[in-house]
């Protein structure tokens, strides 16, 4: 049984290209950049990649962990979106805090202080807080 989305049409698969694939590349390049110590929202790596937050969801679980720093990349809350206690979310955590990114109440990061604010950079820079949505023209 397929998957479907509201209005009965079928949900939208996750998209098919190989970790090393093209798709991907622009997504784990602006994720490489990211300095330690700093975090960036999903949607902000979505807007300087030209691709959509889901994209980069897909593009840094597939990435080999030890190559690209999937732990910088954060919800547009501040907040870690794996799931609360994983062993996963542990480790973002662990990762971050011996980083000297510190968090707040509710396991919130300030994106003020802690968000990556890249230079020269088209298509959005910096973190904001409590804004991850991008509208998508193409």
């Amino acid at each position: 049984m397929s998957a479907r989305a509201a209005g009965g049409a079928p949900a939208p698969a996750p998209p098919r290209v190989s970790r090393a694939g093209e798709g991907w590349a622009h997504v784990l390049a602006v994720v490489a950049r990211i300095p330690k110590g700093r975090v960036a929202s999903y949607g902000q790596v979505a807007r300087i990649a030209g691709a959509g937050a889901r994209h980069v969801g897909y593009a840094l679980h597939a990435a080999p962990g030890e190559l690209v720093p999937w732990h910088r990349v954060v919800n547009a809350r501040g907040a870690i979106s794996l799931p609360p206690g994983s062993a996963s979310a542990v480790t973002q955590r662990l990762r971050l805090e011996r980083e000297g990114v510190r968090f707040g109440p509710g396991g919130r990061i300030d994106l003020a202080r802690f968000g990556w604010r890249p230079r020269g950079v088209s298509g959005g820079g910096g973190c904001r807080a409590g804004g991850g949505r991008h509208a998508r023209s193409r």
